[in-house]
């Protein structure tokens, strides 16, 4: 890959964590509930505080993708410390997954009843089936990098 797209891939992943950080900033003033809170009141907020404790694997898997094109860079791609780099993306990927299930599930039970949930039900079901991809490509490229590194091995041995 040549070095100018994987440098314009990095911009992209860290302008794609700034528009994230800023979205979790701002939102939460904005929110409906919180609406009329003090500042302090509305970040004590457990759902609020929920969502930051949740996309810390969103920004592990970010930083992970970031230092893997790092090594795509590098033409080091095929190394143990890239097939670490997607384990752990996947691994994010499962867990991030997991948790916006969770928060589906408690805004279906404990939802107002003058509230329509349907706009964070689809989210949550549209993040959960890009994050279950997501896992399952870093899971798919983890195998295949996996058996090049084996066979690379083999190779070496032999010679």
């Amino acid at each position: 890959m040549k070095r100018s797209s994987t440098i314009f891939l990095q911009v992209v992943i860290v302008l794609i964590g700034i528009v994230a950080l800023i979205i979790m900033i701002r939102f939460p003033l904005t929110e409906g509930r919180a609406i009329n809170l003090d500042l302090f009141s509305i970040y004590a907020d457990p759902f609020i505080v929920y969502g930051y404790l949740a996309s810390i694997p969103f920004f592990v898997a970010l930083y992970q993708a970031f230092k893997l094109l790092g090594l795509i860079r590098q033409n080091k791609v095929f190394s143990l410390s890239s097939v670490k780099i997607l384990r752990t993306i996947k691994y994010c990927a499962i867990i991030l997954s997991i948790l916006i299930v969770m928060a589906v599930l408690y805004i279906m039970t404990s939802h107002n009843k003058d509230d329509d949930p349907a706009g964070f039900i689809a989210m949550g079901i549209l993040t959960t089936f890009i994050s279950i991809i997501i896992a399952t490509v870093a899971s798919v490229f983890e195998g295949i990098l996996q058996k090049a590194i084996n066979i690379k091995s083999e190779n070496n041995s032999t010679v």
